[in-house]
């Protein structure tokens, strides 16, 4: 999947668009609830190195929140990788190189949004 190709599923399922809260890294895009305006991704531009690729360049990746339970199983598929710059118990990155296969970045995706989705409050009945 390509950086393209992410932020028209997210467009299309989500009816988000991404903002760019960052003058200084103006290929930082972050996708955010429209009503808590949490964060469930963040496509960027970073080095290789980051990710441990011995390789000169960058990579457009995306940071995505997972279920902490699946966060060891979910790394030990191609193209995902711990997270760059975050909570590395919590969120992953995955690579927008096509290396990572579409459907789990698409799944990861999902799990990212509903985990970031503001929480219904319980309303205690009054007797």
């Amino acid at each position: 999947m390509t950086r393209q190709e992410l932020k028209n599923f997210i467009c299309e399922i989500y009816d988000i668009i991404p903002d760019y809260p960052w003058l200084k890294y103006p290929g930082y895009e972050v996708f955010r609830h429209s009503d808590s305006k949490k964060w469930f991704a963040v496509i960027m531009d970073i080095p290789k190195a980051k990710l441990g690729i011995n390789e000169d360049g960058n990579i457009s990746v995306v940071n995505l929140k997972c279920d902490t339970i699946m966060v060891n199983d979910v790394l030990s598929e191609k193209g995902i990788y711990p997270a760059y710059h975050m909570n590395k118990a919590y969120w992953v990155t995955a690579a927008l190189d096509g290396s990572a296969e579409d459907e789990t970045i698409k799944m990861l995706t999902r799990i990212s949004y509903r985990l970031t989705e503001k929480k219904a409050r319980n309303k205690r009945s009054i007797i």
